[in-house]
């Protein structure tokens, strides 16, 4: 069974005059709806969802998905707004071709107003058909000219959608795109955070037990690095590891290997 829309759905976003809201509202509310969920615990998943699910209520369409490329360059169905849309994209990546993978690759939105009479796609066509669609667009998800993933947005009859309802589903799907972006650097910046403050701390560590080597053996700081290199190296240790067991006392200066 296919998802009410917003027009069939009873008591949804009500306007001021007790109908129904007008569309501009409705995105409007779902543009301040996605950036709400641009907290510090954010989700992509849950983003997506959202995005999946006003697509379907805000537009005109009957089902919205959205796949995302992963670390390893394939793509990924990460929400949906039915179950059938969902078995229908997981469909489109196993056969390897589609509106979403075409989209995607090319950068640029794909559209189809009729699947029926599409030779495009002559696995998918059929299939899509059979889940109840007829026709079906793909927008790009990208920043410039990052290209991250395509949001799906099919219809149960076929025809052409509307430029203002493609404009709009772009307006969202660019909504995610930067807040996608802006969490994976967000991510991305605290490993490398994460890795410099290691390697400082790792550094700190080594000299101080220069120091400690240094003064308990009698030696300078050249000959007292190069007696915790070599320890470590002739014990397959790491060096940090060498520096910290020397400041705990848990490694003695003297039974580290000969200078």
């Amino acid at each position: 069974m296919m998802p009410m829309r917003a027009s069939q759905a009873g008591g949804g976003f009500l306007g001021d005059i007790g109908g129904l809201m007008s569309r501009e509202a409705m995105l409007a509310k779902t543009v301040v709806e996605l950036a709400d969920t641009l907290v510090a615990d954010f989700d992509v998943v849950e983003l997506l969802t959202v995005l999946a699910d006003r697509c379907v209520e805000v537009l005109d369409v009957d089902a919205a998905g959205l796949m995302l490329v992963a670390p390893e360059g394939d793509l990924r169905v990460m929400a949906s707004s039915s179950e059938t849309m969902r078995v229908l994209e997981l469909f489109e990546i196993q056969a390897q071709e589609g509106p979403c993978l075409d989209c995607y690759h090319t950068g640029r939105p794909v559209m189809s107003g009729d699947l029926e009479f599409d030779d495009r796609w002559p696995r998918f066509a059929p299939e899509a058909r059979s889940a109840g669609f007829g026709a079906v667009q793909a927008l790009p998800m990208r920043l410039r000219g990052a290209v991250i993933g395509a949001l799906n947005l099919f219809h149960s009859a076929p025809g052409e959608m509307p430029q203002d309802d493609i404009d709009a589903a772009q307006a969202l799907a660019d909504v995610a795109t930067i807040a996608v972006l802006q969490h994976r650097a967000t991510v991305d910046a605290q490993i490398l955070n994460d890795q410099l403050n290691h390697a400082l701390n790792s550094r700190i560590a080594i000299e101080q037990a220069k120091g400690v080597v240094g003064e308990r053996l009698d030696v300078d700081m050249e000959q007292a690095f190069f007696a915790l290199r070599n320890h470590a190296r002739s014990h397959n240790l790491r060096l940090a590891d060498v520096a910290n067991g020397i400041i705990d006392g848990k490694v003695a200066p003297s039974s580290l290997d000969s200078l």
